[in-house]
């Protein structure tokens, strides 16, 4: 961090700010919790990033779900906020404007304060957090930040160790730079809606995939970043883009297209689909692979199936036959026929069904508060659990700053 006073101007001589020092060296921290991790005494995944200071200036989903990744392994996230707040409080579930019951749970375990980054004197905090902080995370449209003249060479001059992860819809260059868009737009540019759906017309993916891939895509590039920065001590300028995060996922279909719902992962293979039963209820064959093919068909006794497995794609026959058959029962016949059987066989629960569901509660990574549902950090360490997430806290800049000292 730059060794800089609270209120302090840029520093002179950029590129020479002191190191603070965490209590190992990141990958000798790595190193450390996998031997010390045990089933007496392991290190589990929220004590990972212990000491790493973030900014978040993200809005709405991806750049909040990203730092949320980050804070529950153990990252102190301060969420930045405009004095109205991030419009995504304000989003409910139906999109019009009110009370969002989103909005806390993806910013569980962050402290939030509000500066006007328009204003002179919050601009000044702003630089401050910056000094002492180790990311800065930013999902605004390409050029705002440096409109404020709080662009990464202002930032850097400020912090030459900040990793600044810059995550917007279409990347900080391109024609489509500029472009205002959301999730189904950014999945329309990557392909991936030509092969999802039915063979009539594309479905719309949710929840939002592109946001997600790029929430994820943001968190893997930084802690990379900060590994590099073990070796270099130098941060560096992350440009993440939410539509190329899930183009990058699209390396079977870029090579191979497939039509349509005629795909043999996309609808149009009998031992790899979604049937519908006769309660109404939905359930997912996935017997790619022959021998689980044969056991469905075993189960069901319609051996004659078998053979069929390879026919021409798509096996328009094929398909309305196994869907007549499970049409005939309900979702319990089903249940008790197949469940026994090792044929990649699900039942397609509703989401009120996910945190009941056995296996989930044998995990223990979906948990009740209230009304809410909290999904913990999926990586178990060392037979340690993911601890349960603290709740949002409101804070002030001073209070941030008191907490991180400057070194």
């Amino acid at each position: 961090m730059c060794a800089q006073p609270c209120r302090g101007s840029p520093s002179s001589g950029a590129g020479q700010a002191a190191v603070r020092p965490l209590s190992l060296p990141l990958p000798l921290a790595c190193h450390a919790t996998i031997a010390a991790g045990s089933k007496e005494g392991g290190v589990g995944v929220s004590s990972f990033l212990n000491g790493i200071r973030v900014l978040d200036l993200g809005q709405y989903l991806p750049g909040p779900f990203a730092t949320r990744i980050l804070a529950d392994m153990g990252a102190d996230v301060v969420k930045v906020e405009p004095p109205q707040g991030d419009p995504g409080r304000y989003f409910d579930p139906d999109g019009k404007p009110g009370t969002s019951p989103f909005y806390p749970l993806i910013n569980a375990g962050k402290r939030i304060i509000n500066l006007d980054l328009k204003d002179a004197a919050d601009a000044e905090v702003f630089l401050q957090l910056i000094e002492r902080a180790d990311i800065l995370l930013e999902s605004l449209r390409p050029g705002v930040l440096d409109r404020l003249g709080l662009g990464y060479r202002q930032l850097r001059a400020r912090n030459s160790r900040l990793i600044h992860c810059a995550l917007s819809g279409y990347g900080q260059s391109g024609p489509a730079r500029l472009v205002a868009d959301h999730d189904i737009g950014y999945v329309a540019m990557t392909g991936m809606l030509s092969a999802s759906g039915t063979r009539e017309m594309p479905t719309i993916p949710y929840p939002p995939m592109a946001d997600h891939a790029g929430s994820s895509q943001a968190v893997i590039s930084i802690m990379g970043a900060l590994l590099a920065r073990t070796r270099s001590g130098e941060g560096c300028y992350l440009d993440v883009s939410l539509m190329e995060s899930l183009l990058y996922n699209q390396a079977l279909p870029l090579q191979v297209p497939p039509k349509l719902g005629a795909g043999i992962l996309n609808g149009g293979a009998a031992c790899y689909n979604v049937y519908k039963t006769g309660d109404g209820r939905f359930v997912t064959l996935s017997s790619v692979e022959p021998k689980f093919w044969a056991k469905f068909c075993t189960a069901v006794e319609h051996p004659q199936w078998i053979a069929r497995q390879h026919e021409p794609l798509p096996q328009i026959d094929l398909i309305s036959d196994v869907a007549d058959l499970f049409a005939r029962h309900t979702l319990a016949h089903w249940e008790a026929r197949l469940r026994p059987v090792d044929c990649c066989y699900q039942a397609v629960l509703d989401y009120n069904e996910v945190p009941e569901h056995p296996h989930m509660q044998a995990r223990g990574l979906v948990r009740r508060d209230g009304n809410d549902v909290h999904v913990l950090f999926p990586t178990i360490v060392d037979d340690v659990p993911p601890t349960a997430r603290a709740p949002l806290a409101d804070s002030s800049w001073e209070q941030v700053l008191a907490s991180w000292p400057a070194v």
